[in-house]
């Protein structure tokens, strides 16, 4: 599951056969109750969450980044597995500049980014832990 503040949305990207791929698959409101997210969680079969970490582009934290720390925090309170909070800085601009290069109208870009920046940030998180 992924969880990117920008848009304040919660978006789970399912690991698909091959660990090394992931697709965006659900999207639920910040505002559903804790009781909803742990059904999707268990619904989906979540083993793992990683949670795009909103870092200023000077490598500092500013609230954004403090607020998902805090979201983190409570939510390791409540649900018992691997919670990995992922440095999503860039990640909707590489996103935005793909579906640039495909041709993809500016309406379109607007309604598909998020959910494939969250896809972005999960793939990413992936890959780097299979190269451990």
């Amino acid at each position: 599951m992924v969880r990117e503040e920008a848009d304040r949305a919660y978006r789970r990207a399912q690991i698909e056969p091959l660990p090394e791929t992931a697709s965006d698959v659900i999207r639920a409101e910040v505002r559903q109750a804790r009781t909803q997210l742990e059904a999707l969680l268990a619904e989906h079969e979540v083993t793992a969450m990683v949670l795009g970490l909103p870092i200023n582009m000077d490598a500092t934290e500013g609230p954004r980044a403090q607020s998902t720390r805090a979201f983190a925090r409570n939510l390791g309170g409540r649900i018992v597995m691997p919670l990995l909070l992922w440095d999503e800085r860039l990640s909707t601009n590489a996103v935005t500049r793909t579906l640039i290069e495909a041709d993809m109208s500016r309406k379109r870009r607007a309604e598909v980014v998020d959910k494939m920046a969250a896809g972005f940030i999960l793939q990413g998180a992936l890959d780097a832990l299979s190269r451990l």
